[in-house]
């Protein structure tokens, strides 16, 4: 027997996020796809490319390039390149985007109070460490694809 099934309530949890979001999405005119990029680089200032949002986030590629041109000419991002890099494109998040970022941020919060409630904050916080760990377990295993 599996002590622990965290696939079995995903579904419920991805439903439960997207419900908390959905009125942002509507309220911008945005796709979730571009809500959810605004909201990664405004939470992840250290990641700060496409690539990084490809890797950390497991997006698909097409998808994460064409909702970042759309976010582009809606002046929701601009890009950067340094000086020492001219080929690595770094996402700024323009001022017009920082009502969608708030209003994301605050449905993320209400979704996060949703989950935790009725936990301490030392519950909160061993939970924290315990999915950390998974998240280490999971991605060392896809970086080595080490799957039997």
């Amino acid at each position: 027997m599996i002590p622990l099934n965290p696939w079995e309530h995903q579904n419920a949890i991805k439903a439960l996020y997207s419900k908390c979001v959905e009125g942002v999405c509507e309220k911008h005119n945005i796709t979730r796809m571009e809500l959810d990029i605004l909201l990664f680089l405004a939470n992840n200032p250290c990641f700060d490319t496409a690539t990084d949002i490809i890797e950390v986030r497991y997006l698909s590629k097409s998808q994460v390039s064409s909702s970042i041109k759309l976010l582009e000419q809606c002046g929701y991002l601009r890009k950067e390149y340094l000086v020492s890099n001219r080929k690595t494109a770094h996402l700024r998040i323009c001022e017009k985007a920082m009502d969608i970022i708030r209003d994301g941020q605050a449905a993320q919060e209400k979704f996060i109070s949703i989950m935790l409630d009725g936990f301490s904050q030392e519950e909160i916080d061993s939970m924290k460490q315990y999915n950390d760990q998974i998240l280490r377990n999971i991605n060392a295993c896809l970086k080595g694809n080490e799957v039997e």
